[in-house]
């Protein structure tokens, strides 16, 4: 077996003080899985061969030995306890690595969405440059350069970045500055250029942020949940007006406008968007949940109907990120409504809900004025 020339070292022997964990951060959970576990799975996803070491606090040597092997499957990893700090703990990380190991990328565990594209990146970066490689992506809010709390001038963030990790080196020369260093560093970028040598800047990955605080590893159960099984639905239901009746859509109340039909409260809004939720979940329609026949919800609210199916879509282990609702007709006008109505429709669904309205020019039984049709599209994700 071909001895890989890439090590790629990850970092992960971090306290996790700032993230009120009560435990090393490497080890807290984002949606079920460690962070160390699913950083590992951006590393071994690269398509470069590399051989890892894990460095991981003394004290959860065994547990991090369990989780790399579980996610490197065949592959051999190393995982060594870290040191007092973390310019110590890439030291020991790479007096770790085989002589053969010529690329070096260092990555920190707290980067956990990393994709594994980003790995292969920095590593054809050092091999075709020779010199240090640092994923960046441009600063877009406006800097201040501050004195206490006054302002004393604003900062051209044109020639700014901020940088991620995995950063990329020569091995030996990364070892040489690592051993002759007299101070500690921010990065291995800062490390490495303090001793002389060039390094430059690809492009990084939005997932590639850092997991420092409780805002952040939200953000990455959040991210993880948009993406990952994620699956849309589309409803749509139609009613005709009947002035006998008072309208109810979107689960409010609009007096003085001309009602709609139905066996329930013929709220088209709630029912376009209950089907949609169905849809999505693989849990059919509102006909075969919530049946014309069954007295129950005769003369229903919509809210009757939304709560119900929230309470399925949950059961069946999704959750609900947003549903979009187009209104087509030439009556009510939403107008100054809109705002209460996707407020009220949120509140309903536990998640946002944006409604648009549009009229047909004149065209079919809505440019008549005989009715109302309503679109809905949800997507949901998996909670498991």
């Amino acid at each position: 077996m071909t001895t890989p020339s890439v090590g790629i070292i990850v970092v992960a022997a971090g306290s996790g003080t700032r993230l009120g964990a009560d435990q090393p951060k490497a080890f807290a959970e984002v949606r079920g899985v460690t962070i160390l576990e699913r950083a590992l799975e951006g590393v071994f996803g690269s398509v470069e061969p590399a051989e890892v070491v894990v460095v991981a606090p003394a004290s959860h040597l065994s547990v991090a030995s369990a989780i790399a092997t579980r996610v490197a499957g065949p592959v051999p990893v190393t995982v060594i306890a870290g040191g007092n700090t973390r310019q110590a703990s890439v030291s020991l990380g790479l007096a770790a690595l085989s002589p053969d190991v010529e690329t070096v990328l260092v990555h920190d565990a707290a980067r956990a969405l990393t994709p594994s594209a980003l790995f292969d990146r920095v590593t054809r970066a050092v091999q075709s440059s020779g010199s240090g490689v640092i994923p960046s992506l441009a600063v877009t809010d406006t800097i201040k350069r501050v004195d206490g709390s006054a302002v004393l001038e604003t900062v051209d963030r044109s020639s700014l970045v901020h940088v991620q990790t995995p950063q990329g080196f020569p091995r030996s020369l990364l070892a040489a500055a690592y051993a002759a260093a007299i101070e500690e560093y921010t990065d291995d970028a800062a490390l490495f250029a303090a001793a002389g040598h060039p390094v430059i800047v690809v492009e990084g990955e939005a997932r590639a942020f850092k997991i420092t605080t409780p805002w952040d590893l939200r953000r990455a159960e959040t991210v993880l949940g948009v993406t990952s099984g994620v699956r849309t639905g589309i409803g749509i239901d139609v009613h005709a007006y009947d002035a006998a009746e008072p309208l109810w859509l979107g689960g409010l109340y609009w007096p003085d406008e001309v009602g709609l039909s139905g066996h329930s409260d013929g709220d088209a809004m709630c029912h376009a968007i209950v089907d949609a939720l169905l849809s999505a979940a693989g849990l059919g329609d509102i006909g075969g949940r919530f049946g014309t026949d069954d007295p129950r919800f005769a003369g229903a609210h919509g809210e009757v109907f939304l709560k119900a199916t929230v309470e399925l879509v949950a059961g069946a282990g999704y959750g609900i990120g947003n549903v979009s609702v187009q209104l087509i007709a030439k009556h009510p006008r939403l107008g100054a409504r809109r705002m209460e109505l996707e407020t009220h429709l949120s509140q309903l669904v536990g998640a946002p809900v944006s409604v648009a309205a549009t009229t047909t020019d004149g065209l079919g039984f809505t440019g008549r004025g005989e009715g109302v049709a309503v679109i809905a599209t949800a997507l949901v994700h998996s909670d498991r």
